[in-house]
């Protein structure tokens, strides 16, 4: 059997989108990627985070958010995948054990404001944007999704 291929999904506080992306990756291509995120200042997982994915039947209730040294210079990676302009811009240029980074921007959900049905709006918006994102890429790789 080959070796699974390893990714790290990068995001400032590990809480949310970089959480969504591990999760997504590893439902639709699990048997294929060594997936994993952390952040460059990790918070816990944000509440929204954990209720929007449950809500399209992913329980993020095992994910904890981690620090980018847990893995910096102690793991290889096929992809460092960043999924936030600030991680993008504070990332080591040089990142040991990485063979291809990638970008991915997008919106901080955990920044929107108002009410909390138009904060989980957000977050909603940014998971389907997230779940595009990894099934397109996938699709580029030429590897196809497990399960819708």
């Amino acid at each position: 059997m080959p070796e699974k291929i390893s990714v790290l999904f990068l995001c400032t506080g590990n809480s949310a989108r970089s959480q969504m992306a591990e999760a997504f990756l590893r439902k639709y291509a699990g048997d294929k990627f060594d997936v994993h995120s952390a952040g460059l200042d990790p918070l816990d997982v944000n509440p929204f985070t954990k209720k929007v994915m449950e809500e399209i039947g992913i329980s993020l209730e095992a994910h904890t958010a981690k620090l980018l040294s847990t893995y910096l210079g102690r793991k290889h990676f096929a992809y460092l995948i960043t999924v936030c302009a600030k991680a993008e811009k504070r990332c080591p240029s040089v990142f040991p054990g990485v063979a291809k980074r990638l970008h991915w921007a997008f919106e901080d959900p955990v920044a929107a404001e108002g009410t909390e049905e138009e904060k989980l709006n957000k977050f909603c918006e940014i998971r389907d944007q997230i779940d595009i994102r990894i099934k397109d890429w996938l699709a580029g790789l030429g590897i196809s999704v497990l399960s819708e």
